[in-house]
């Protein structure tokens, strides 16, 4: 090249496929196959986990532990864990108690296919199982166990009361109710936000990132946790049902409390571009490495389901 610099353009796309199927393949690998009476649960677990999904909990982990230099690979337990904690959330919303959807990713919902009751139980199992599968020993051997033990308080926390359960509470609480900016936000940043910017904040603190690097990592997770369910309200009024491979509209038939139907479609896209280019602040200290997460960033406004 005459002594020109060859620069590697990075390719989300090759990325995400790469990560995504490392992570369906431990999935498959660690969880328990269906045997015996407790056979169903096991398979109702399987059926929603395995059906597809972006998993881009697990994978902003493991580029969070790569921006930092951390060893990607020994991180992959935490990282399935999310995905688990988050297919539970989604058999649990879809239930008629809840928002009552019967396609998920294109698939009839866990409910709809092994009844309310083995539905909610195997909610219960994957989010059981995700702490299960973070702690097991033949797992976990490569990482330290101060580490670890501070990494699940940070995931028990994300997904409870102070995270994802209590934004859910609020959101069911508020449906039908006039909602102010500051609710809408506490909702949407522990309902959705908790769990990705915690998926970031634990692949930094396991990838044993310095404190200035897991300052600014937990601040890029809090602005796209934000971003991403700010573009889910987006596409629930302008998404295709079909690529979406659930229902449009679905909000709105349920009164629920979105940022379109606060501030407006042209508002909320300003708000959730402003969020990007902030979260897109937080990784300037970083070099080349932290270019998986500076993509995900952009895909996830720009993506269409």
């Amino acid at each position: 090249m005459h002594g020109k610099e060859i620069v590697k353009i990075f390719d989300l796309s090759i990325y995400l496929k790469k990560q995504q199927e490392i992570i369906n393949s431990a999935l498959d690998k660690w969880l328990p196959l269906p045997h015996g009476p407790s056979g169903p649960v096991v398979d109702a677990m399987r059926y929603s986990l395995m059906s597809g999904g972006k998993r881009i909990r697990p994978i902003l982990l493991i580029a969070a532990a790569g921006a930092t230099g951390g060893d990607q690979k020994a991180l992959l337990p935490a990282a399935c864990a999310f995905e688990c904690i988050h297919t539970y959330s989604l058999i649990h919303d879809d239930l008629p108690a809840m928002d009552n959807d019967d396609l998920r990713r294109g698939r009839p919902t866990c409910h709809k296919v092994y009844g309310e009751a083995i539905a909610i139980l195997a909610g219960d199992g994957l989010l059981t199982y995700a702490f299960e599968l973070m702690c097991k020993p033949e797992l976990t051997q490569n990482i330290s166990p101060l580490l670890l033990k501070d990494a699940v308080f940070l995931l028990a926390k994300a997904a409870g009361v102070s995270g994802m359960v209590g934004g859910q509470t609020a959101d069911i609480l508020m449906e039908g109710q006039p909602v102010d900016a500051e609710t809408l936000s506490f909702i949407h940043s522990h309902k959705t936000g908790s769990l990705i910017q915690t998926s970031v904040e634990i692949g930094g603190l396991l990838g044993k990132a310095s404190d200035e690097e897991l300052y600014h990592l937990k601040r890029y997770g809090e602005s796209l946790g934000l971003a991403f369910q700010i573009k889910d309200d987006l596409l629930d009024v302008e998404g295709d049902q079909e690529i979406l491979g659930k229902p449009v509209g679905s909000d709105n038939r349920n009164f629920k409390a979105t940022y379109p139907a606060l501030f407006g479609l042209k508002e909320t896209k300003r708000r959730a571009q402003e969020l990007l280019e902030k979260a897109l602040s937080e990784l300037e200290c970083f070099d080349d490495r932290a270019e998986p997460l500076r993509s995900i960033a952009r895909y996830i406004i720009k993506r269409d389901r």
